[in-house]
């Protein structure tokens, strides 16, 4: 199966995340995003939500300083910022990697960025192989993906409901690259060589949305599970599994 750029179905793109390069200097874990609220609450308006595989599989939570259309005259007030900032000049400029000292022209900046503008359906790119399906899940476009993720814009729950389909895992297990045993799931080999449905009617559309939504909503009534339990195979709550024999049939 060859690598390609685009999907050979007509389906949005998928995006890698977004990649740091600051030596971790540009994310907070919530212990730090408080404590530089309270002591710098200018600092708010450039703090998001940072999801990495890890933060998505595993319900934990980290932010990131988003500074695209920071204000300089924000940053002047901002010494704490600026202090993070300057630090990532000097891990950048003493990279080994000519592109990444670059980048240290833009210390403000992530090394990569991919944000969508809209939400997006989350892919972890590494994901257990015992696990029946790989979870996926929506965000809004406040919530900064990262490059241990893929990404895709503007998906709808057609799309969500067919990438956690069985038919979709039968195509994982049997294209995707490995990290050690776990998948490796990625854009040019897996996503956009899969041969999605044709000459889909509404009505079977329609079917495979209300499906998917009930998976979502199984997710939901355990709100204290992380996606990496309730995807455990051994482990997977009654009616979360039923939910996903529904939407493959």
């Amino acid at each position: 199966i060859p690598s390609r750029e685009a999907p050979i179905s007509k389906v949005p793109p998928m995006l890698y995340g977004n990649k740091p390069a600051d030596g971790g200097l540009l994310l907070l874990s919530d212990e730090e995003k408080h404590e530089l609220e309270e002591r710098e609450p200018g600092a708010k308006k450039y703090l998001r939500p940072f999801v990495s595989a890890k933060e998505f599989l595993h319900g934990e939570k980290r932010w990131c300083l988003w500074l695209v259309d920071f204000e300089p005259q924000d940053l002047k007030k901002l010494p704490l910022v600026r202090q993070r900032i300057e630090e990532v000049r000097k891990f950048r400029s003493a990279s080994k990697k000519g592109a990444t000292v670059e980048l240290a022209a833009s210390p403000t900046l992530f090394a990569e960025i991919r944000q969508p503008k809209n939400d997006y359906l989350l892919v972890p790119c590494h994901s257990s192989e015992l696990r029946d399906y790989i979870p996926i899940g929506f965000f809004s476009a406040k919530n900064i993906v990262a490059n241990s993720c893929m990404c895709v814009p503007n998906a709808t729950l057609y799309e969500f409901g067919v990438m956690t389909s069985a038919m979709h895992m039968a195509w994982v297990r049997q294209v995707c690259g490995r990290l050690e045993s776990r998948y490796r799931y990625s854009a040019q080999i897996v996503y956009n060589n899969y041969p999605w449905p044709v000459a889909l009617t509404a009505t079977q559309k329609e079917k495979i949305e209300h499906a998917a939504q009930v998976v979502l909503d199984a997710r939901d009534a355990h709100p204290l599970a992380t996606l990496a339990e309730l995807y455990d195979a051994n482990a997977m709550p009654k009616d979360l599994r039923d939910a996903h024999k529904a939407l493959d049939k």
